[in-house]
């Protein structure tokens, strides 16, 4: 291997890694937010949060790959190709995979292992969590100082907390 193809492959593994943080990105904040929304209709039924979460996920995975798709095909001026279609669906996916430390926390809660009300405390403490990794991860393939780091993870976890402030508020 020559010197000059592992930056070109760390760019490219770079560029993939950044589609992909976007999803997880967007898609923890919108699993918090359904957990908000959820837990006040079914407060005590976190296996119907965990639903509402996973269809949320999945409803929205397919509008980004549907609009992504057409993008594409606009942008590049051709007819979308199965295998450019699948490349698509795979980036995307991260916006339903953000959602599953949330879920397996719902799902403890469904079947008796954590109450209602810890299940959906965890599964907002989880995407906390996320966000935060999130942060972490974008700080060090920007090559951040620590300052920049912890104002990206300020701002992540401020997004998540706002969420969470929703819900101390909505539901007292």
């Amino acid at each position: 291997m020559t010197d000059r193809a592992v930056p070109g492959q760390a760019r490219r593994v770079s560029r993939v890694s950044g589609e992909r943080l976007g999803g997880f990105i967007y898609g923890t904040i919108v699993v918090l937010a359904v957990v908000v929304a959820s837990n006040k209709a079914y407060p005590d039924d976190p296996g119907r949060i965990a639903a509402v979460v996973i269809i949320t996920t999945v409803v929205f995975w397919m509008a980004h790959v549907y609009s992504h798709a057409l993008a594409y095909s606009v942008g590049h001026h051709e007819h979308l190709s199965v295998a450019e279609l699948r490349r698509i669906s795979r980036r995307e996916a991260s916006l339903i995979e953000a959602g599953v430390p949330s879920i397996v926390a719902l799902l403890l809660g469904a079947v008796g292992v954590l109450s209602a009300q810890t299940s959906v405390w965890a599964a907002l403490a989880l995407g906390l969590a996320v966000l935060g990794v999130q942060g972490v991860t974008f700080a060090r393939v920007e090559q951040l100082s620590w300052i920049g780091t912890v104002v990206v993870v300020a701002i992540n976890l401020g997004l998540g907390l706002l969420l969470i402030g929703l819900k101390i508020f909505v539901s007292h």
